[in-house]
């Protein structure tokens, strides 16, 4: 760690213990933002970056307020609970059990801790409100960074370690990242944000826009494929607000075309995913094959994930001779942790669209309230399309966390604490 991530971790570290609840967030958000993965310290076994010291902190500054989830504890909250328990347990039927344990710690906490935290911050409405405005003002730098990178070819964050001073070049086009491990990632992250700032547009329209332009720069500064689809179906997700009581009838006709795919095509309808190129350098029949293959070898894995994937595909990747690129986040953490963890995760996706639902159906919620929460549902929506194409590996998974953390304690200080509609008297109980 250099002194510059030193000091910025001892200022964030500071902030994060003396401000208030619902400013609290924020010192964790510039941590995400504005620092890579490569600046951090050794403790012992543990390696500690940026991110993961804030979330210690951010518990520690938990214990002596007394601060605890808002709402008390939901099922997606035993969710969480359960798929960290699994993801240290599965670790035992592992090679190197020594290793994989420290490696499943450190995930567990990432992913565990800093949910808890959002749960923990978040405490209403306006706390879900303020957290979508800090992002809104934080990815601002991002994108203007990213697109000086596009056309200078050269990356601001390089210093700090992690992502290279030039940005990756692929078929002639310049991947711009920021601060994150790839391409790919940055312009998801931008694309995911987007309903976020449709979400506050009624309360703050100039820094939503801003926040709007700021997350399409990150998308198209990326020059990747899957950004471009996530910000597609964010969008879908979003409007689909203006018809909110087709979302039933809609779910079940795509069941029904997939199963006619299923029926018309050749070979299985997730090969549709190998159609998608909207740059003309995608690798989406790789995406396609990857999880027939894992279909194929589902009995070396279903249990508690496996060691060796390299025999999937024809490729393998340059940090492990073990592994094939496994870019599809359910397969990832079905790879760590076979089906129990991977159905664990769908089941806190569930979980959370089922939260998002009530509330926004709600009569007796506060409108804006409702609109909050379907922006926050079309944001985590766009991140379970996105799933099938990437795993996130760097400092992107916050940004699927806060989402779930978000729903579940608006639904939690919201939809359960709102008071019950009136009655009215029938007329034979009215006096005469």
């Amino acid at each position: 760690m250099n002194p510059f991530a030193l000091v910025f971790l001892i200022v964030n570290s500071i902030a994060l213990l003396s401000l208030s609840r619902k400013w609290a967030p924020l010192p964790l958000l510039i941590g995400v933002c504005y620092m890579t993965l490569e600046s951090s310290f050794q403790i012992g076994p543990f390696n500690f970056t940026i991110m993961r010291a804030l979330i210690a902190v951010g518990y520690i500054r938990a214990l002596i307020r007394g601060e605890k989830p808002a709402g008390g504890m939901k099922a997606i909250d035993v969710l969480a609970l359960l798929w960290g328990s699994w993801c240290i347990l599965s670790a035992l039927f592992h090679n190197n059990v020594g290793d994989t344990l420290i490696f499943r710690l450190g995930k567990t906490f990432n992913i565990v801790g800093f949910y808890f935290l959002i749960r923990t911050f978040c405490a209403n409405r306006e706390s879900a409100e303020f957290l979508c405005k800090a992002i809104a003002i934080l990815v601002v730098p991002i994108a203007c960074e990213m697109l000086s990178e596009h056309f200078t070819n050269r990356n601001m964050f390089a210093f700090l370690g992690g992502v290279g001073e030039s940005p990756q070049i692929r078929d002639g086009k310049l991947r711009a990242q920021g601060p994150f491990g790839h391409a790919i990632l940055a312009g998801t992250v931008g694309a995911a944000c987007l309903p976020l700032m449709l979400g506050i547009w009624k309360s703050q329209r100039f820094i939503a826009t801003l926040g709007a332009a700021a997350c399409i720069t990150m998308v198209f500064a990326s020059v990747s494929s899957g950004p471009i689809m996530t910000l597609m179906v964010a969008c879908c997700g979003a409007f689909l607000w203006l018809r909110r009581g087709w979302t039933r009838w809609l779910r079940w006709m795509f069941v029904a075309l997939y199963i006619a795919a299923e029926i018309v095509m050749e070979r299985p309808a997730y090969f549709l995913i190998s159609k998608i190129d909207l740059t003309g350098s995608s690798t989406a029949y790789f995406r396609s094959q990857l999880i027939q293959s894992s279909i194929d070898h589902l009995s070396e894995w279903w249990f508690a994930g496996t060691d060796f994937t390299r025999h999937w595909m024809p490729t393998g990747v340059s940090w492990s001779p073990d592994h094939t690129d496994i870019t599809n986040q359910y397969l990832a953490y079905g790879v760590w942790g076979g089906l129990p963890l991977m159905f664990l995760f769908i089941g806190m996706l569930v979980c959370a669209f089922i939260y998002a639902g009530r509330v926004a159906n709600s009569p007796t919620v506060h409108p804006f309230e409702r609109f909050l929460i379907w922006m926050l549902g079309a944001s985590l929506f766009s991140h379970c399309v996105t799933f099938l194409s990437v795993a996130y590996f760097d400092q992107s998974y916050v940004f699927i966390y806060i989402a779930l953390g978000a729903i579940a304690s608006i639904y939690a200080t919201g939809l359960q604490a709102a008071p019950k509609p009136l009655e009215t008297p029938s007329r034979a109980a009215a006096p005469s």
